[in-house]
């Protein structure tokens, strides 16, 4: 009977925590970890308004959709551009890891350092409204980013986060269980897609998909000179005769290419790190700065941070993870760690 109760129990109460980000939803359901990692696209038929495919199989639709089926993106620069898709796509991720359609989950989600008290209600409701019980919570993503990365946030001591994601990079100094300085900057890893394409067009004359950039970031960027610099073959649109057209790149050009959003990546941490009170800025001398989000697998990223700030930089164990991590620990150790939540009850 117990564990009948027991089970009806859990059904009833399965906590989960979201990290919406501009690029990748996850969540994480307490006790089970991090349960659902998909692209944040939504497939939308233009004519009556349904969803066709949310997540994974929309992200491959991206640049090859016929004019009525448009894959939107519901979220720009890490908060919400189009409330309805991006409502939609919570409560289909939401159904796919709680089919039951009695039970409201409690719910913990991630919202970038600098956004506006509309933008932040925005998420809320997105959340309430997509199932979640009333109020839904809201956690900083440097907060969060900074718990899963391991540090020790409820100490005395100053903590460095950078996080840097598909939208914005969050940069916090983190003590006693609160953001002391942050800095939020619209540039992640969309920014340097984009710089990819711009390069690509105004070099090689070569018009590249948004899925190729990526691509490209993915397998040859860098934020510092290689010691084995690698070269790749890129397939476009050639700008003027209009037909496809393959050219050869290397790390050298991307790296050329991005130089601008990086640059403002470091920009970001530097000015944290002269708005930083001196005793925080001497402990983070002594502990370093941490990486997260997708950005900390940008290859010499850290030497390049090095470098300009003097710091020791490390990169978080599970880097994408660890958002979705420290916002499920929120919820593991709930009255622990419930200070550093915001809910629309005491907003």
């Amino acid at each position: 009977m117990s564990s009948l109760f027991n089970s009806v129990a859990g059904l009833v109460s399965r906590d989960m925590a979201v990290d919406l980000g501009t690029a990748n939803t996850l969540i994480y359901v307490r006790g089970e970890g991090i349960v659902l990692d998909e692209p944040s696209v939504v497939a939308v038929n233009v004519h009556d308004g349904k969803a066709l495919a949310v997540g994974s199989d929309a992200k491959r639709m991206i640049g090859r959709t016929p004019n009525h089926i448009q894959a939107i993106r519901p979220l720009k620069d890490g908060v919400i551009a189009d409330f309805d898709v991006c409502e939609r796509m919570l409560r289909h991720f939401i159904q796919k890891v709680h089919p039951s359609r009695f039970a409201k989950p409690r719910m913990v989600i991630c919202v970038p350092s600098g956004i506006t008290g509309v933008e932040k209600r925005a998420v809320q409701e997105a959340a309430e409204f997509a199932g979640a019980r009333r109020p839904a919570f809201i956690i900083e993503e440097p907060m969060a980013a900074a718990i899963g990365a391991g540090l020790p946030v409820q100490e005395p001591a100053g903590n460095m986060i950078v996080d840097i994601g598909g939208g914005t990079t969050e940069v916090a100094v983190i003590s006693l269980g609160g953001v002391v300085v942050s800095r939020s900057v619209r540039v992640g890893g969309d920014e340097l897609d984009n710089a990819i394409m711009q390069y690509a067009k105004k070099q090689h004359g070569l018009v590249l998909g948004e899925r190729t950039s990526e691509d490209v970031k993915l397998a040859l960027a860098s934020a510092w000179p290689l010691q084995e610099e690698m070269y790749a073959e890129v397939r476009g649109r050639d700008l003027v005769t209009g037909l496809p057209k393959t050219v050869v790149t290397s790390t050298i050009e991307v790296r050329e290419a991005i130089q601008e959003p990086v640059s403002s990546i470091v920009d970001a941490v530097k000015v944290t790190l002269d708005n930083t009170p001196p005793e925080l800025a001497a402990d983070i001398m002594e502990r370093g700065i941490m990486l997260a989000g997708g950005g900390a697998l940008l290859a010499g990223l850290p030497q390049r941070l090095h470098n300009e700030t003097g710091m020791p930089v490390m990169v978080a164990p599970d880097p994408l993870y660890a958002v979705a991590l420290g916002s499920g620990q929120t919820l593991e150790e709930f009255d622990a760690l419930k200070d550093v939540l915001f809910s629309s009850a005491h907003d």
